[in-house]
């Protein structure tokens, strides 16, 4: 229930539509307060010559208020169209040329959903208050403050939609861009590393240990498979982890978040295989959400790969940019660099009395650099600027590594960004630069082994 509802959650802030509807409901409890204090106060006001004192208050007739209320309502749904339309240009720009994956980016935006939402609160707000006004002699009512308020939230929309024109031609900026999706990949590694499933053991390892599992999983344990196609975008630990200790069961997570699970394939081996029932396989399905996207809830691979492609896109002949290329770089060297520094969390999860409930193994350095590195080198082969910025972020990555594993990763992804300078780069003196870049990498790798 818990990851479901962060599924939903996540949706809402991803929603062009649930921030102007929370504000429109404001708007709505607005007016309502400023119609009923003008009925309880504001006449008594006017007949003892508050008004006066009060120069911001709108001291007009009937004719006036609604001739002014119309016109601020009508001048605001046609700003909010003019808002969305410049909004779904942005999104059309971004998609095709930096990916569409990034439209999540752009549309979890607070600032455009705030911007939009005001435009439709001032013009809900308007039109409830312009709703209350009475032109009957004997009933007349004009709302003095609701119709100073509406003005000054008028007043608020105008500076909001400069800002809004500001804020749109800085967002679709390239560098902005791949800071936004930086900083989402900083976040994310903060979050998830080190991560707990449980109380870990005392021991950190990249992989499960067979030796710590039972001498009859392999054969006794039973798979549980998924209910439906998707990507896997969250895990809900806590369930997993009250289920296995209620029922005295033994858990080892088959997938995890990022991964593309086809109906009725493995997610979850349980043992002893002959406790699993229906009732238990939809409990534990109902630990695992699927979707038809990744996400970077529970999966940092995720942002890496936004740059990747943001990278990728940029080195295509028909964009031809690798400034953007060399950018998404250096965002992924730092990323690198924070992800180095992090202690990978023990596959092995205990309750709280010390027994085993729990394997789930998780992303490893090795793996997110291989998915960093791959993919750019490749399209940038015969484009010596890039190669030579990436064996710099290998450079710098090699003064955090911890293990040698990460180290024969960095030195691997070296060899082939050079192995494939040399086959693709005609001119000598740029291969001469790759290849010194290359020297300084290999050299910094060798001085932390030494």
């Amino acid at each position: 229930m818990k990851a479901l509802l962060l599924k939903y959650w996540d949706r809402l802030r991803s929603s062009l539509w649930f921030v102007p509807a929370v504000m429109a409901c404001l708007a709505v409890a607005l007016a309502i307060g400023a119609v009923e204090l003008d009925k309880a106060a504001l006449d008594k006001a006017i007949d003892e010559g508050w008004m006066q004192r009060l120069g911001w208050i709108y001291s007009g007739g009937a004719e006036g208020a609604s001739l002014l209320l119309g016109t601020v309502a009508g001048s605001m749904i046609a700003i909010a169209g003019t808002v969305f339309s410049m909004t779904l240009v942005a999104l059309s720009l971004a998609s095709s040329q930096l990916g569409p994956r990034l439209l999540r980016n752009f549309m979890r935006d607070t600032a455009n959903q705030v911007v939009l939402g005001t435009f439709v609160a001032t013009f809900v707000y308007c039109l409830l208050v312009l709703r209350t006004i009475r032109r009957a002699d004997e009933l007349a009512f004009v709302p003095h403050l609701s119709v100073s308020i509406g003005v000054m939230l008028a007043m608020v929309s105008i500076g909001v939609l400069i800002y809004f024109i500001h804020h749109v031609s800085v967002s679709i900026q390239a560098d902005e861009v791949v800071g936004r999706v930086a900083k989402e990949l900083t976040d994310g590694i903060d979050r998830l590393f080190p991560g707990h499933l449980g109380k870990p053991g005392s021991e950190v390892s990249e992989g499960p240990s067979e030796a710590s599992l039972p001498e009859a999983f392999a054969s006794e344990a039973r798979p549980v498979g998924a209910l439906e196609d998707g990507y896997l975008q969250l895990i809900d630990a806590d369930a997993l982890m009250a289920l296995a200790d209620e029922e005295d069961l033994l858990l080892r997570l088959e997938r995890r978040p990022g991964h593309y699970l086809v109906k009725g394939r493995a997610m979850v081996m349980v043992w002893p295989g002959d406790r699993v029932t229906e009732t238990l396989v939809d409990k534990m399905n109902a630990a695992f959400v699927l979707g038809n996207q990744r996400t970077a809830a529970q999966d940092v691979e995720f942002s890496f790969l936004q740059l990747v492609e943001i990278a990728v896109r940029a080195l295509s002949p028909g964009i031809n940019d690798p400034f953007t290329a060399i950018a998404c770089v250096d965002r992924l060297g730092s990323g690198l660099c924070r992800l180095a520094r992090c202690d990978m969390p023990s596959a092995l999860r205990f309750d709280s009395h010390g027994r085993l409930r729990l394997v789930a193994p998780g992303p490893s350095f090795v793996g997110i650099a291989d998915a960093a590195f791959n993919q750019i080198r490749q399209s940038a082969r015969s484009n010596p600027a890039v190669a030579i910025r990436m064996l710099d972020a290998i450079t710098q990555v090699a003064g955090h590594v911890q293990s040698a594993p990460d180290m024969v990763c960095l030195q691997r992804h070296a060899g082939m960004i050079v192995r494939a300078a040399r086959e693709a780069v005609p001119e000598p003196d740029d291969l001469l630069d790759v290849e010194t870049a290359f020297m300084v990498a290999t050299q910094a790798l060798r001085d932390l082994h030494d």
